[in-house]
């Protein structure tokens, strides 16, 4: 029996703990149901507002429950009114004292950063329908459908320099193989004297005989070395003359041809327009391009200028090193073939040609920078 009151009495105790867990969800739901409810048990003051106490103890209980992960230096948490659709909000921002976070945006590009790109591909533009345009010209002249700007007299003075220079070419090639050939036989000569001198010593009864061959060879070799420096230095006017001054003048004949292409490119364009309708929509167009046609109109007149001027001057360095390099060429070919070694010096004195000295060494690759 006492057994048996015990385990009731036990019963009875915990029966009363099971209702207040009932009764305490039950409240707990209300309280998630209205919340409103609860509001009126937090004291307000006269003006409405909360009082700082109670403020200050929700405050730092919700402190308390906040995960140290969000760094309470840099948190602010602020109450708002009950009337609002908000009850609490934690702001993560900027606390006084704390550090600013920078704010991000949309990334806007400068104009400074287009302009390259822009221009770079407006210049690809123009240059692509340059060329097509000046394309379509070439072959229109080719086909004979389109028209060209000849300067009768210009074009006659560039065909003939060109003509001149396929010849001057031609000389100077064999004055190179001229130049090639004598230093190969002078320097036999030079070797035939030696071996005369050499017999000359070594056969008494020859003595006399191989003597004078010895000096005859030496003679012509010595004559043949100026000679050969003579013409070494026709070879080396001329060449500078063809490769350096008129290939100048031809670069110039061809940025001139260039010019000549774009301008009737650009001109059989403006006509094309001109016999077309005027409207709206074309009069921009025509408008457009004449101011096109005038600048390559501008530089074609340019370069015409640039190389009646530079075939002026050609002609006129191209006669006076001619003049002296011909009569060069002529005096000293002359006077080694009559055996006038005196003139012959004084051929290379008239011009200011050194010779090297005989067997004397080649100058080093750093004296000839």
């Amino acid at each position: 029996m006492s057994e048996h009151s015990n385990e009731s009495t036990t019963l009875d105790e915990s029966h009363p703990a099971a209702e207040e867990v009932q009764s305490d969800f039950e409240e707990g739901t209300m309280a998630q149901e209205s919340p409103k409810n609860s509001a009126a048990e937090i004291p307000v003051t006269s003006n409405g507002q909360l009082e700082d106490s109670h403020e200050h103890s929700f405050n730092r209980d919700l402190k308390r429950s906040l995960p140290v992960g969000l760094g309470l230096s840099e948190t602010k948490i602020t109450s708002h009114g009950f009337d609002s659709t908000k009850e609490g909000v934690v702001e993560a921002g900027p606390f006084p004292g704390g550090r600013a976070q920078q704010k991000s945006g949309p990334v806007v590009l400068a104009d400074e950063v287009k302009n390259p790109a822009m221009e770079k591909l407006e210049l690809v533009r123009k240059w692509s329908l340059n060329t097509y345009k000046c394309t379509r010209q070439i072959i229109s002249e080719k086909l004979g459908r389109g028209s060209r700007t000849v300067d009768l007299e210009l074009e006659a003075q560039i065909d003939i320099l060109r003509d001149n220079k396929k010849k001057y070419e031609n000389i100077l090639r064999l004055a190179q193989t001229l130049s090639t050939q004598l230093f190969q036989m002078v320097h036999t000569q030079r070797q035939l004297g030696d071996a005369f001198a050499d017999l000359s010593l070594k056969s008494l009864e020859l003595h006399e005989e191989f003597g004078y061959n010895a000096d005859t060879q030496k003679l012509l070799a010595k004559n043949g070395e100026t000679l050969l420096g003579a013409i070494n230095f026709f070879i080396a006017s001329v060449n500078t003359l063809v490769n350096k001054t008129i290939e100048d003048t031809l670069l110039t004949v061809k940025q001139y041809e260039s010019a000549r292409i774009e301008y009737d490119a650009y001109r059989t364009d403006l006509e094309e327009l001109n016999l077309g309708p005027r409207d709206a929509n074309t009069l921009p167009k025509i408008e457009q391009s004449q101011q096109v046609f005038q600048v390559h109109k501008e530089k074609y007149d340019k370069m015409r200028n640039d190389v009646s001027i530079k075939l002026k001057f050609l002609e006129e360095n191209k006669v006076k090193v001619l003049h002296n390099q011909l009569v060069l060429f002529h005096n000293a070919i002359a006077a080694y073939f009559a055996g006038n070694q005196k003139q012959l010096e004084q051929t290379l004195k008239q011009f200011h040609i050194k010779l090297k000295t005989p067997g004397a060494d080649a100058p080093s690759w750093l004296e000839e920078q």
